[in-house]
């Protein structure tokens, strides 16, 4: 596999002077439907990681060596960079430094690492709370030195423009740049001038997460350095949503024939490369 290829092409999106909106991918299928239509990069989230592999809620129950085998599933059956979100690193720095040797190695070609304390502590009423500054530019410098690619993007992210304000969030910025991650991922911004006064305060390349459909502008983003902006997860939920309305009108007697929105069989066969097995078929078992 010729990650660093991709990894090239991933760093070539930071390095650019567009923002770009990531296709939301959780299985081999849907990266490759999203590489299909057109996606720069591909996002695979924690949260639906959680859904995907486990079919449970966003409380960190994942592992690592799940998050980083169903990783390893899309980025094997797809050549689009994938962007992943390793929430805390599955521990403290040392933990985060196994994570990020762990998602190389299954072909990644960015990941994030957050500030969070995860999994929520004891009687926290799920209330969001950050790590000290300390601790999360320790976090930030054992990812970088857990690299060995130096073309895998490591980003340092943030949630505390919605947790402790604009000026906890400008030193952290200040402060995981300094350690020399490769982009900055905010979480949770939702007014234009607190955004526009981080962007003031680093050169990185911004990521966006969780931010108000009236500030998705993409030309105005690219003028503060953003370079990727999310829009959230909406392939995974429709995904659900067919699945339980097919398998609830075959209960109900619908004939299968008679059912709606089913891929077409050329769609599935492309989508699982179908032609290229049918060529190695061929060529390997008949020849």
């Amino acid at each position: 596999m010729k990650w660093s290829e991709r990894r090239e092409r991933f760093r070539a999106v930071l390095d650019g002077k567009a923002c770009v909106y990531p296709g939301s991918v959780f299985d081999p299928i849907s990266a490759r439907i999203a590489e299909e239509v057109g996606f720069e990069i591909g996002m695979f989230a924690g949260s639906v990681a959680s859904m995907t592999v486990l079919g449970a809620p966003d409380l960190i129950v994942l592992t690592l060596s799940e998050f980083a085998d169903q990783a390893g599933r899309i980025c094997r059956a797809s050549a689009l960079p994938l962007m992943v979100d390793a929430d805390h690193g599955y521990g403290n720095a040392l933990n985060v430094q196994r994570t990020v040797e762990e998602l190389e190695i299954a072909g990644i070609s960015g990941m994030s690492i957050e500030d969070t304390v995860l999994p929520y502590a004891h009687r926290s009423g799920g209330k969001t709370a950050l790590l000290s500054v300390e601790e999360g530019t320790g976090k930030m410098k054992a990812a970088l030195a857990g690299r060995v690619d130096k073309s895998l993007s490591i980003f340092g992210r943030t949630s505390a423009l919605a947790v402790t304000g604009l000026d906890d969030c400008i030193k952290r910025v200040k402060a995981y740049d300094a350690a020399g991650v490769d982009a900055i991922f905010l979480v949770g911004g939702t007014e234009k001038s607190d955004l526009e006064a981080v962007a003031a305060e680093t050169d990185l390349p911004i990521m966006l997460g969780g931010l108000p459909e009236s500030l998705r502008d993409a030309d105005w983003l690219a003028s503060l350095g953003v370079r990727i902006c999310l829009t959230g997860h909406q392939p995974f939920a429709a995904s659900v949503q067919a699945t339980y309305n097919t398998l609830k009108a075959l209960r109900d007697g619908t004939a299968p024939a008679d059912l709606q929105g089913v891929a077409s069989g050329e769609l599935m066969k492309r989508v699982t490369r179908d032609a290229d097995y049918a060529k190695w078929t061929k060529e390997f078992l008949e020849g």
